[in-house]
């Protein structure tokens, strides 16, 4: 979906950009970076459909694009353990840690959602699952060091809303699916939320309650995408898949 010339964050750039997972926190909040990490587990094969409504973990399948491999899921640092320690080597006082850039705070959120599901649980209740929530604020750490949440509610700044809708112009819904990378998967969820879904997963995502139904009669239709609004704005950022991920979405 986008011109590698212009990213800056994968392992050919030099300048760190936001990923899916902030692009839909900045967005429309919590819900929405969920939303995204859900999407790159179903993508893993390790994320399926539960009972009506619910996801569920599953077997590690072989992924289905190879020549675009996800990178590897972390594990879940401890409570209480930030993401970027103080280092040292024994001899010494700590130093000061290098913060964890942006790649690594969205695949700890991954990581989280995939622990939560002991069983089967709706999206709400991903969101609401305390790890998924530490997650959650590891990601806004990351935005509000790059000066894009106001304090002190952590809300969108003025230019980082500009700079969203901007990039969704950027970047409109493909009409189709084929040969786009698990990457642009991510970034047209992030920016176009459940028509998004629609187009990329469209089977698992009424399944897996991403997106809602209501019956019309006899027949059950999807909802209209509701308004953007936990955070008031729509659209998103550029976005470079780090660790291994496919292409990079256009640019700032």
């Amino acid at each position: 979906m986008g011109d590698c010339t212009r990213c800056t964050h994968c392992t050919r750039c030099t300048d760190a950009r936001r990923t899916p997972h902030e692009i839909a926190l900045l967005r429309d909040g919590p819900r929405a970076a969920v939303t995204v990490a859900v999407v790159a587990l179903h993508l893993r094969g390790i994320l399926e459909a539960g009972p009506p409504g619910t996801l569920r973990a599953s077997r590690p399948t072989e992924n289905s694009d190879a020549e675009h491999p996800l990178p590897t899921l972390p594990p879940l640092p401890p409570l209480g353990v930030p993401l970027d320690p103080p280092t040292s080597d024994g001899t010494g006082p700590a130093e000061p840690a290098e913060p964890a850039d942006t790649a690594h705070r969205a695949l700890i959120l991954e990581s989280a959602v995939h622990g939560a599901l002991d069983e089967p649980t709706g999206l709400g209740g991903l969101v609401r699952h305390p790890e998924v929530r530490r997650a959650v604020a590891e990601v806004r750490v990351g935005l509000a060091e790059a000066g894009l949440l106001t304090y002190p509610l952590f809300r969108p700044t003025r230019a980082a809303r500009r700079q969203v809708r901007a990039l969704r112009e950027q970047h409109p819904l493909p009409a189709v699916r084929g040969g786009l990378t698990p990457d642009d998967t991510l970034l047209a969820v992030a920016l176009h939320g459940e028509q998004g879904l629609r187009v990329f997963v469209p089977r698992f995502a009424p399944r897996a309650g991403l997106t809602a139904r209501v019956k019309i009669g006899n027949k059950s239709m999807l909802r209209p995408p509701r308004s953007s609004g936990t955070y008031g704005g729509s659209g998103g950022y550029h976005y470079c898949g780090g660790g291994g991920g496919g292409g990079c979405g256009g640019g700032m």
